[in-house]
């Protein structure tokens, strides 16, 4: 039964490596509501992984496949987990903003580069010649423009960064 203490929608954005997929599920599971990762939902609306659409359709493609799920998924009662691209279109910014409350899982450069290099075929949606650190500096001031919360998540475990988004909207 979802938790009435905390808002209908939580979106999640932030940097690939943030960890804003392992929170959201957590988040979902404290507060009883539902979870969308949207990368997921592209990957099954494509029939492809994202890095199988940036290599086939590009990194303009696969953004406009997220703009489009989050315009159309059902976000009431639940946690949203967005695609690290997401902050590319206002539209789709608007909506998550006037559903609920956007939470920004940031960390340093250094620990996310760490994180995203265990996995080199996560698919980042950016044209190839941009490095890891031309996204990053790109989309930081992004996050920050739209989120209503920010959280570090560089030296917490997941579950610490879902008590500590949990108490902030708790807070009056």
């Amino acid at each position: 039964m979802p938790d009435n203490h905390f808002p209908d929608t939580i979106s999640l954005i932030g940097m690939p490596g943030a960890g804003k997929s392992t929170v959201g599920v957590l988040l979902a599971k404290m507060t009883g509501r539902g979870f969308r990762d949207t990368d997921l939902d592209i990957q099954l609306h494509a029939r492809a992984t994202l890095q199988e659409i940036l290599e086939r359709e590009g990194h303009l493609s696969l953004r406009a496949i997220e703009e489009q799920i989050l315009l159309e998924i059902p976000l009431e009662q639940s946690i949203i987990s967005t695609g690290g691209s997401v902050v590319y279109s206002e539209t789709a910014m608007r909506r998550l903003s006037a559903a609920g409350p956007v939470v920004y899982l940031k960390s340093d450069f250094e620990t996310l580069e760490k994180r995203v290099s265990a996995t080199p075929d996560r698919g980042i949606a950016s044209s190839a010649e941009h490095s890891f650190a031309d996204i990053f500096a790109e989309r930081v001031p992004l996050y920050q423009q739209y989120a209503d919360i920010s959280i570090d998540t560089a030296d917490a475990t997941a579950e610490e960064v879902a008590m500590a988004v949990l108490q902030i909207l708790r807070e009056p």
